[in-house]
C-alpha cells in the first residue's frame, strides 16, 4: 500500500492527493445520477437501489431540496449527503435573511464547494465521499452544477456521476440537445438511466426532480420552484418511454 494514500495532507510524488482519489472512487461506487439543463428548467435524476427487498424504499432520500429555486441529488456515501444538505440550506436561509431572497445557483455552489475544499487539507478529517449535482433557476436562467469531493466545481448543460457515469455521458453526448424543453429533457434523464440499470425499471426505483418557473398568482411573474416527481408522474412517463 503506497504510504501516501493514508495522509490527506500529504502529496504523493505524482502531485495527487491520494485520499481525494479515493473518495472519488467512493463516488464511483456509488447509484447513477443525471442532470440536463432544458431551455425551460433543469432536471436531476438519480437511482433508487438497496442492499435488501425488506428496506422501506420510500425512506431513503437521494434527491433535497435546498431553498424553493435549487435542489440537488448525489452519488456516493448517503450520511456525507446529509451533512452538506444540512449546510447548503443554511446558507440559503443566511442569504435570504440578508437579502430576502433566495441565493442565486453560483453563489450557494461556491459556498458549498469551500465547505468541500476545507476538508482537503485539514488534519484528522477526511474529504467527503460524494459528488453533487445542483439544480437551479435564478436571474441568470437555468443551471446545472457539478462540485466533487476535491471542492471543484463545473457548470453543465448535461452530465452524469455514479456508477455508470461513462456510458451516460456517452448517451447524453448523443441524446442532448440546448433546445429541449423540460417534457424531453425529464424523458432524456429516465432513458439515460436505463442505459445501465440493472433489472426492472418502476416508478419506486428512480427519483426525479424538476426546476422551472412557475407563474405566481399575485405578480404575474414566474418564480422558480423546484419538486419531485411524484411516483404517479414517474410511472406515466415510464409507460410513455418503456
Amino acid at each position: 500500500m503506497d504510504r501516501y494514500s493514508f495522509s490527506l495532507t500529504t502529496f504523493a510524488p505524482n502531485g495527487k492527493l491520494l485520499q481525494i482519489e479515493h473518495a472519488l472512487a467512493a463516488v464511483g461506487n456509488g447509484s447513477t445520477s443525471v442532470g440536463i439543463k432544458a431551455a425551460n428548467g433543469v432536471v436531476i435524476a438519480t437511482e433508487k437501489k438497496t442492499g435488501s427487498s425488506l428496506i422501506d424504499i420510500s425512506s431513503l432520500e437521494h434527491m433535497a431540496m435546498v431553498c424553493e429555486s435549487i435542489g440537488m441529488v448525489y452519488s456516493g456515501m448517503g450520511p456525507d449527503f446529509r451533512v452538506l444538505v444540512n449546510s447548503a440550506r443554511k446558507m440559503a436561509q443566511q442569504y435570504r435573511r440578508v437579502y430576502m431572497e433566495d441565493p442565486p445557483v453560483r453563489i450557494l455552489v461556491k459556498e458549498l464547494a469551500s465547505v468541500m475544499q476545507e476538508f482537503t487539507q485539514s488534519g484528522g478529517v477526511r474529504p467527503f465521499g460524494v459528488s453533487l449535482l445542483l439544480a437551479g433557476v435564478d436571474e441568470r436562467g437555468p443551471s446545472l452544477y457539478q462540485v466533487d469531493p476535491s471542492g471543484s466545481y463545473f457548470p453543465w448543460m448535461a452530465t452524469a456521476i455514479g456508477k455508470n457515469m461513462v456510458n451516460s455521458k456517452t448517451f447524453l453526448e448523443k441524446r442532448f440537445n440546448g433546445d429541449m424543453e423540460l417534457e424531453d429533457a425529464v424523458h432524456t434523464a429516465i432513458l439515460t438511466l436505463k442505459e445501465g440499470f440493472e433489472g426492472q425499471m418502476t416508478e419506486n426505483s428512480i427519483d426525479v426532480g424538476i426546476v422551472s418557473a412557475i407563474p405566481s398568482g399575485q405578480s404575474g411573474q414566474s418564480k422558480p420552484a423546484f419538486q419531485r416527481l411524484t411516483s404517479a408522474e414517474i410511472k406515466d412517463y415510464l409507460s410513455n418511454i418503456l
